[in-house]
Formats: C-alpha cells, structure tokens, sequence
C-alpha cells in the first residue's frame, strides 16, 4: 500500500541552527499519527515544511506517492493536504459561513472569477452550512468570526480544513488553550472524521492527544528518536528523558 505520507532525509536549519536533521517518517491511510517532543524539537518546523510554508535545504516528500517537496502550498492543497495552525489563522471581521466559502473557493476552478459575487455559488454554502453542522457550528453560520469564543474558533478552524475535503489532515496543536469540556468536545470531533482522512498530530496535552493516536512519533533536536504504539513510546527510556523529565 502506498504511504499517505513518507518523509525521507528531511533537513532544515535557520542559520546554524538545524531545526530537522535527516528526518524521516512514512503515515499509512488512514493513520492517527502524533508527533510529540520538548519545545523546539521541530514538530511546527515539520508541518511548515509538510505544508509548503518552509521548503527544505534537503529531503524528500511524498504525498500518496508524489513527490511534493519543491511544490508550493497551493498545489499541496490541490493533492489532499490541509492544515492548522497554533495560531488561529480566520478572518475575524467574515462571518464563519463566508470563511469556509473561501476555504472551499481556493481549490476550485471558480477562483479565478475574481469579480463575481460569493452568493452566485450557492452550492459552496450548502456544503459550508453541513460542515459547520458537523462540528456544532451551524447556528454560528452567520455570525462574524470575532465575535465567537476562542473554542469555538478553535472548531471553525478545524471547519475549514474539512471543507476542503483533505486526505491528509495535519493538526498542530488543537487542544491548546481549551477548557476541559472543549478538549472533549473536539477530541470526539477528530475522532469521528471518516476514516478516509489520514491525521497527523502535534499536541502537548498528552493525555488527551494518546487516546487519539495509534503510533507516536517522538522528535527530539529535529530528528526522530523514538517511534511505535502508545505503549512502546511511553516505556521508552528516551522518551521519559527527553519529553517527560524522568
């Protein structure tokens, strides 16, 4: 079987600072996968290069068998690859239906009739409108972006990148600064995500995030040191030494 995802020889340094180093990872369809590692073991580092945000100094990147490492985000997005990111990245002053319209606008060949009004593409509101109902949003529909609560634009974030019907779905870093019932909230929303989606993992809140995850990868300085199931990572000398302080 073709690997959703497979990373071979992946380095980036800023300056002299390596932030990967040789890095290498392969994700199957319809993976759970976690990254986890100390502050500044190059797991953000890792989704800008997946991504497109960062190009990197040397390596490969496959995506269902295609070679995407020169290729830039547009054209990733085009392949099946969506993101988050740990900062929330709306468009605060839009209403949260307007937001997904043009999440799923960017990947269509309907983009280019820059002139034309959005509410012509009644059919990109629908799908938004079953979208937001997936992860409790709809009544929301209308309401600006900044004006919901930090959870909730935690959820319309997620929304976009459903909306753009990925196949590999990397999340960075959802849970954080949530409350507990939000946590819950949304760890039930990423585990109903059909399993057609591939999802890779960055998060601190650990207990939340290996409920989630079938195999962990753990990074440490840029490169991976230990990777398997829940119960192979957490026994795992290294990872006491380097992520849990044991």
């Amino acid at each position: 079987m073709t690997p959703a995802l497979e990373v071979a020889g992946l380095s980036k340094a800023f300056g002299g600072v390596a932030a990967t180093r040789d890095l290498r990872l392969t994700v199957m369809p319809g993976e759970r996968r976690l990254v986890i590692g100390p502050n500044g073991a190059g797991k953000t580092t890792l989704f800008n290069l997946l991504a497109g945000d960062l190009y990197a100094d040397a390596g490969t990147i496959r995506l269902f068998g295609r070679e995407v490492a020169r290729l830039p985000p547009h054209r990733r997005a085009h392949l099946g690859l969506a993101r988050t990111y740990q900062i929330i990245t709306l468009f605060g002053a839009e209403s949260l239906e307007h937001n997904l319209v043009l999440a799923q606008l960017g990947l269509s060949p309907l983009r280019w009739r820059a002139f034309a009004p959005l509410s012509r593409f009644g059919h990109f509101r629908q799908e938004a409108r079953e979208v937001l109902g997936r992860v409790g949003l709809e009544p929301l529909a209308d309401r600006p972006v900044a004006e919901l609560s930090y959870g909730e634009r935690r959820r319309a974030e997620m929304a976009m990148a459903l909306a753009q019907r990925p196949r590999l779905l990397l999340l960075d870093e959802p849970f954080a600064g949530l409350s507990s019932e939000e946590r819950r909230a949304l760890k039930a929303l990423i585990a109903g995500v059909p399993r057609e989606v591939t999802i890779v993992l960055i998060e601190h809140d650990m207990d939340t995030a290996l409920e989630l995850a079938e195999r962990i990868t753990v990074l440490h300085y840029g490169s991976v040191i230990v990777e398997g199931t829940r119960a192979e990572v957490v026994a795992d000398p290294r990872t006491r030494e380097v992520y849990l302080g044991n």
